[in-house]
């Protein structure tokens, strides 16, 4: 049986980049997403094999859902080789505003439970296997923080440092745990994005660069590399210049600006 990888948020941009270039590298397909209609529209639109994939609705924030969606994935398609928590939301926020509270707690449970609970179902089966891996996508956004911007750096900060304590505890067992941090990538999240995006690249040029660190079992990368080194730049700047370097930077817009 052809080897099978577990993609959530696969219903637009990243997720469906990802899902594409593994169908075309031979693998079945298990498909999680709140908006399943829209993912088999994209199944059908390009004409995926209906023995290939599997679609699974799944709100990655509940967690007895995706949980409930990887005990069906198994039960129907077998473990995994390959899960990748992708689902993710990006939206401004001012914590002076009681709403944005709930933004930021929405986001926390999307962006950090949401992996944790994505990965849950497949841990043991894959220890027991002895191999398989864990893909955690997280964000240059989560290497320095970024006004207006709280919840979701610090959101993708959690999921980077979440996803190396889980490396580290996998280790014995095979399973690899790996750690993707995107710059700007051309997806239906970005194009809200009211600054200038450095280094933009075509979710489709990301999905191979992605799937070639996920074959070679590289434990972490930011890609595109650019956007690794002006991350580590900023990371060495002193807090003074970084504040002065963002001083009037366009914000990313809020929930009720949409």
């Amino acid at each position: 049986m052809s080897r099978l990888v577990f993609i959530t948020g696969a219903s637009s941009g990243i997720g469906q980049a990802l899902a594409l270039r593994f169908y075309s590298a031979g693998y079945r397909l298990a498909l999680a997403a709140r908006r399943t209609a829209e993912v088999q529209a994209w199944a059908d639109a390009s004409a995926l094999s209906a023995g290939r994939y599997q679609i699974y609705s799944a709100d990655v924030s509940d967690i007895d859902g995706i949980v409930a969606a990887g005990q069906a994935c198994i039960t129907a398609q077998g473990v995994p080789d390959v899960v990748i928590a992708n689902a993710g939301i990006s939206i401004g926020m001012d914590s002076a505003v009681r709403a944005d509270l709930d933004v930021m707690a929405q986001t926390f449970a999307t962006n950090n439970i949401g992996v944790a609970a994505t990965f849950h179902p497949f841990i043991t089966s894959m220890a027991l296997r002895g191999n398989g891996t864990l893909v955690g996508i997280g964000s240059v956004a989560g290497i320095r923080g970024l006004p207006g911007h709280g919840a979701y750096c610090a959101s993708k900060a959690a999921v980077i440092n979440y996803c190396e304590s889980l490396r580290g505890e996998l280790r014995p067992s095979g399973v690899k745990v790996v750690t993707i941090c995107p710059g700007y990538i051309d997806t239906p999240l970005t194009r809200e994005n009211r600054y200038a995006m450095p280094f933009l690249m075509k979710a489709e040029v990301f999905a191979e660069k992605a799937f070639a660190t996920i074959q070679a079992g590289h434990s972490y990368r930011v890609i595109p590399w650019q956007m690794g080194m002006v991350a580590k730049l900023l990371r060495l700047l002193p807090n003074a210049l970084f504040d002065k370097a963002l001083s009037g930077r366009a914000r990313k817009q809020r929930q009720d600006e949409r």
